[in-house]
């Protein structure tokens, strides 16, 4: 007889906020023997845990690394290690959870394990439970809409700096461009020169201690932003 396999739970835990986790995604984490969270292969640092610590009761909570790399070869040892260490529970017809930060089908680590776990063991059994992404919360803390009536929206990484900013306001009405921190320098001439540096606010840490916005973004030349920081950039409509 074929021993029946657990069932691999994404969880996107929101952007932050304690509060801003939904009522699905705790009725998993509270039934869960086994969660997993993801960290730097420096450190030990998961937000994603920090966010639902209170909740968790006598889950089993074990952290996975993962190298902040752009090495193909390196991304894809660590993808399978950790892909294999979660298999190692769910062959056992055990339940999981991987939680993160927003959503987890969004810029999220939780896309790159599950490709590489459904590679392992296609048959394996996934649900995803959708979660509050930051640049929804943080258009809730300015008042703005991300699009009304006929517009359009693009969601962009900033990780590369300004590469994909001019192309992408070439074919929207509104960007939000994520992970800002590094390159913040060269964002700010790009907006510059497009004449947008007044169509855009930077919200820093949403919903966590510290949290920013900043509307005048030029105050923000040669500074060093946290690592959770995007910016909202609409060419028309207004801030509120």
């Amino acid at each position: 007889m074929t021993r029946k396999t657990g069932t691999l739970y994404g969880i996107g835990v929101g952007p932050g906020d304690p509060e801003l986790i939904t009522l699905k995604a705790l009725r998993i984490l509270e039934q869960t023997p086994h969660i997993y969270a993801s960290t730097s292969s420096k450190n030990t640092y998961s937000l994603a845990l920090n966010i639902v610590r209170s909740h968790l009761h006598e889950a089993k909570v074990e952290q996975l690394p993962f190298p902040m790399t752009r090495e193909p070869e390196v991304l894809q040892e660590a993808w399978e290690k950790n892909a294999r260490r979660v298999l190692e529970v769910l062959t056992t017809g055990s339940d999981a959870a991987f939680i993160t930060i927003g959503d987890p089908l969004t810029f999220s680590t939780f896309g790159y394990l599950l490709k590489t776990i459904k590679d392992f063991e296609p048959t394996i059994r996934v649900i995803t439970i959708p979660g509050i992404t930051s640049y929804h919360a943080a258009a809730a803390l300015i008042h703005t809409p991300v699009s009304e009536g006929e517009e359009s929206f693009l969601v962009v990484s900033g990780a590369l700096g300004a590469a994909k900013l001019r192309e992408a306001l070439s074919v929207t009405d509104t960007i939000i461009l994520l992970k800002t921190y590094r390159h913040i320098d060269e964002i700010l001439v790009s907006l510059e020169e497009m004449g947008l540096t007044d169509r855009a606010v930077c919200i820093s840490r949403c919903g966590l201690e510290g949290e920013t916005v900043v509307q005048d973004i030029r105050s923000l030349k040669g500074q060093s932003l946290p690592y959770l920081s995007m910016m909202v950039i609409k060419k028309k409509g207004k801030y509120f």
